[in-house]
């Protein structure tokens, strides 16, 4: 039988299904690890596109990490994802310790929260890491090696990407996917010359905005057009890859349904979280990065909440919390500890490997399509 899924967009970026693996990454100062580089060969293997969420503890293991995905998917599509903030604290320091030392007296409030977060659950505060942190000469380097590395496709987390990356990008052949979360940051896309749109509706995990899919996707279509749109945020089975088609998206991209596929290597505790959970149970909050954010409820969340205190900017709020957070990894505290995830863990019921995962949203797609040209007669 015919692939029923194949749209223009599977041509541009040279893929048998129209679906992408978000490029999800989590952590930082936290220590966890980038997306799993064989995760994201599983999915471009099976036919679809693995996007590598960077976020690797430096620029080395960045360059390690895409060559080492290079040499599992062969030729077919990957892409490469991480953060470009637009708006964002201008740091100089060479180092998180450095930048910590900084800025924490001109914020006694906020520490004094992280303090007493501390001592309410017993924990050691940690050293806050020698990483160096999120900067523009940093972003600079990152993006000198996914062009160095002839990446086919990225996608900017948050924010747009600079005008000399995509010229640069542009003339080496590569795509750029902008991510959106209303029809005023399409434009802003559109003015940075990006190739593929994401209409992310705000059941989305990780950073996130207030509009839902339903009603993004359309708007975004329709202001864009030609360009081709992704369809994000509460996505994980056929059913949902045929409505975003219908909304008239050429494609999804699908993050949280692979946080529990067994290659990822979020901790189990996280899994579980989003196994056991409900979907009103994900909710947003700026209190992790400093901008908003969808994740599980935990009590840290409610505490930064309650305290009446408002998020600092990126990379400000989650540097100033990694004493604390440090601490309660290091108690084996991981319900503590942010897990950035969607509403569409509610519907989510067990850990499989990720190719499973998306083939039965491939075939549940099929049979959904297949089942309304029957019942539309």
């Amino acid at each position: 039988m015919a692939n029923r899924l194949h749209t223009p967009l599977c041509d541009m970026l040279g893929m048998e299904y129209p679906i992408l693996l978000a490029g999800m990454a989590v952590g930082g100062s936290q220590d966890l690890a980038p997306t799993p580089v064989e995760m994201v060969a599983a999915i471009s293997n099976a036919g679809a596109l693995g996007v590598l969420g960077d976020n690797f503890r430096n620029l080395d293991e960045m360059d390690e990490g895409i060559r080492r995905l290079q040499s599992l998917v062969g030729d077919k599509p990957y892409g490469v994802d991480f953060l470009v903030p637009a708006t964002r604290a201008e740091v100089t320091a060479t180092s998180n310790r450095e930048l910590y030392a900084q800025v924490a007296p001109q914020y006694p409030q906020h520490v004094a929260l992280v303090q007493e977060l501390i001592e309410e659950y017993g924990f050691e505060a940690e050293e806050v890491s020698e990483q160096p942190p999120m900067s523009t000469e940093l972003l600079r380097k990152k993006i000198e090696i996914v062009l160095d590395n002839k990446v086919p496709l990225f996608a900017a987390a948050t924010g747009e990407p600079p005008e000399w990356f995509t010229q640069q990008g542009h003339a080496q052949g590569m795509k750029f996917i902008g991510m959106t979360g209303a029809v005023r940051h399409a434009q802003r896309q559109v003015a940075a010359d990006v190739d593929i749109i994401t209409a992310q509706g705000t059941e989305a995990g990780g950073h996130t905005g207030n509009i839902s899919t339903f009603v993004l996707v359309p708007q975004v279509v329709d202001e864009v057009s030609p360009r081709p749109v992704l369809a994000a945020g509460g996505i994980g089975s056929g059913r949902h890859v045929a409505a975003a088609l219908a909304l008239g998206a050429q494609g999804v991209w699908v993050g949280t349904a692979f946080l529990v596929a067994e290659e990822n290597n979020i901790p189990d505790a996280h899994k579980d979280q989003i196994l056991g959970a409900r979907s009103d149970e994900f909710t947003t909050s700026k209190f992790s990065s400093g901008k908003q954010q969808r994740a599980y409820q935990n009590a840290v969340k409610l505490k930064w909440a309650a305290s009446g205190l408002e998020a600092l900017p990126m990379p400000l709020q989650g540097l100033i919390q990694e004493p604390f957070t440090k601490a309660a990894r290091k108690a084996g505290r991981l319900d503590l500890i942010g897990n950035p995830s969607g509403q569409i863990g509610g519907m989510l019921k067990e850990r499989r490997p990720a190719r499973d995962i998306l083939m039965d949203m491939v075939n549940g797609a099929e049979e959904t399509i297949e089942e309304l040209q029957g019942n539309l007669r």
